[in-house]
């Protein structure tokens, strides 16, 4: 049985306010729904996109999961009116190169490769991209190919320090999400993200026909 994930886990990551308002409003929706997020981003896409990506207890994230979390939604948001112009709402899985913003990510993650940004610099370095290799405490180990000869290839690096991670696309990568979401979901097509638009929401806080 797939072990069940930590709805209540902290994520971390760099985000604007916009986008800080919108995960305090939806977090605690999305975990009643037994659901939790895992990005929360505003785009310029078709003039103002907000994409949001969650996922449910055993990492899956279903179109009948995306449908039902964008009609939960769609009133609050319009309620709150966390952006003040109109805009488009996205809901979807994180996809198979998902993004990284747990330390249980980076532990259901470990031996493939990945992406990561820091917010500030670790030993005169932000970015790094390496073959992940699980946590340690509240650090992140990376493994470093490029590192020079006599220098330690493992970096272990804060996490309260993360702006952005994610997975890389590998032949790797794709044949272990085909086949855990095969295991999951044997109707799913594991090599497309689960996504549904919504209507767009307008600037007085009303879905357009």
């Amino acid at each position: 049985m797939k072990q069940l994930l930590d709805l209540n886990e902290t994520a971390y990551g760099r985000t604007g306010p916009v986008e800080e308002r919108v995960w305090a409003i939806l977090a605690p929706v999305a975990e009643d729904m037994g659901y939790r997020l895992v990005r929360v981003r505003v785009t310029g896409d078709n003039g103002c996109t907000l994409q949001i990506m969650a996922e449910n207890a055993q990492g899956d994230f279903t179109i009948q999961d995306c449908e039902k979390f964008s009609r939960e939604i769609s009133p609050i948001l319009d309620a709150e009116e966390p952006i003040e112009r109109a805009y488009h709402l996205e809901v979807s899985s994180p996809g198979v190169d998902r993004p990284l913003v747990r330390l249980s990510d980076f532990e259901l993650w470990a031996g493939h490769e990945a992406k990561v940004e820091l917010a500030q610099l670790q030993n005169g370095r932000k970015k790094f991209r390496g073959i992940l290799q699980g946590t340690e405490e509240n650090k992140i180990l990376i493994h470093i190919p490029d590192m020079p000869k006599g220098e330690e290839p493992v970096w272990a690096l804060n996490i309260e320090d993360l702006a952005e991670a994610k997975l890389i696309m590998t032949d790797k990568l794709l044949d272990e999400a085909r086949a855990r979401q095969e295991a999951a979901s044997p109707l799913d097509n594991p090599d497309v993200e689960t996504e549904i638009d919504e209507a767009d929401h307008d600037k007085d806080g009303t879905d357009e026909a």
